[in-house]
Parts: C-alpha cells; structure tokens; sequence
C-alpha cells in the first residue's frame, strides 16, 4: 500500500466513466472499500483534468473511451494523465478487445487495466495492488493479449508455408504419420514426406520434437494434440 494508506489517511479517489449507471456503480463500490473516499466525479475527459486539478487525489479509476478534450482518443488520455500527473495512481476500465490497443494502453504505465467484462470485485484488486505500486492487469485482459499472441504467431506460419505445405505440416503435428497424411490428402508419400521437410526448413526446424513443439507454440495444433502422439 502507498504512503497515504500506511499512515491510515483515506485514499482519495476520483472516478471518471460517461455512463451515469457505471459511474454511480463505482461510487457505490469504492464507497465500500476500507480507508477510502470518493473526492470527485467526471463524466468525460475535460471534466477529469479539471476534477484532478480541483480535488487532489491518490487514485483515478476511468473508463479508457469518454467524450472530452481529446475527441474519446483514450490512449491519448491517458498519455496526457501520466505527462501531468506521474504520481496519481491510474486504473483504467474498458470494454476495449482489441488486443493491440490493450497493450498499447499498458504501455503507457498505467497501474491498471480491468474488463468491464471481469467480476466487479476485481477492481478492488486493482486498486489495492495500484496503490502498491505495481500494475494490476485483469484476466479477460490477459486472455485477450494471450489469444492474439496466438493467433500473430499462426499468421506468421500462414506467411511462410504454402497452403499445401501447412496442411501438411497441420496433420503431422496433430499425431498422424506421412503415410496416413498421404492416404489422407491423395498424394504419395514421396510428395507428404517432401513437403512435411521443406516445411520444417522454411521454418528452421531439426527435428519432430522441435516441430511439435513449435506447432503448440504458434497456435498451429493444441498442446493436447501434439502430446498424444
């Protein structure tokens, strides 16, 4: 916990979301919290800076996209919160699933990014590890960062197999042989057995441990499997 926390002074909060419903939510959940008060309410990005510069405050949770000063550039808001005020602890809440920007937002050095779609007490959890100062990401965040992680790295398979090599190469990570993927596919197995090691060449692969591995890795097979064989 911060310094203010330690020495039992309230935590001062201020919330920021364009959706009186979200807003009063909030209130209603920081209110609950040990040791902490809402010292100010903003319901779009203009009216946050002017609330922080007003109302000293320890904590700011805001919804990433509101209305304001920025025209709803969220990355933007932020980027400008943490120029102005590098000691305010920051935790972000959005119903974002863009992958890209969720990391773009972390990147910035927030102190939290929650899920509109995770459990509410979640935010709690933000908050205490905030004023810990360290960086709370929520699960359905990390899932969605995790998944895209995934899905990159299959793309880059696609980029560098042929759509024949890559059914080949799909197959034969999946558990089944070059004379089964040749039955299979209606080549020979000259042709499978070719394909399967140019495979394994454009991507740098030695060996089929390598290339189960890498398979389970870039999100070509599940690692249940590339295990069963």
């Amino acid at each position: 916990m911060n310094d203010v926390a330690e020495t039992g002074t309230p935590v001062r909060a201020i919330i920021a979301d364009d959706h009186p419903l979200v807003l009063l939510a909030i209130e209603n959940l920081i209110g609950g919290y040990p040791n902490m008060q809402v010292v100010g309410r903003a319901a779009d990005a203009t009216e946050l800076f002017m609330e922080v510069e007003r109302n000293p405050c320890d904590l700011v949770l805001m919804d990433l996209y509101m209305p304001g000063g920025f025209d709803g550039n969220g990355l933007e808001v932020v980027r400008q919160f943490k120029l102005r005020y590098p000691g305010v602890r920051l935790v972000v809440l959005t119903m974002e699933t863009e992958a890209n920007a969720l990391q773009k937002v972390i990147s910035l050095g927030v102190d939290g990014l929650v899920s509109k779609r995770d459990r509410i007490d979640l935010i709690h959890v933000a908050v205490v590890t905030a004023l810990a100062r360290e960086c709370y990401v929520g699960p359905a965040v990390r899932a969605l960062i995790a998944d895209a992680t995934v899905t990159q790295r299959l793309d880059f398979v696609r980029t560098m197999l042929s759509r024949r090599e890559l059914e080949v190469f799909t197959q034969y990570a999946s558990g089944l042989g070059v004379t089964e993927i040749a039955a299979r596919l209606g080549r020979s197995v000259k042709t499978i057995s070719a394909q399967k090691c140019t495979a394994m060449r454009k991507l740098a692969l030695q060996s089929d441990a390598e290339l189960f591995r890498f398979a389970v890795e870039h999100g070509v097979v599940a690692e249940e499997r590339a295990q069963s064989r």
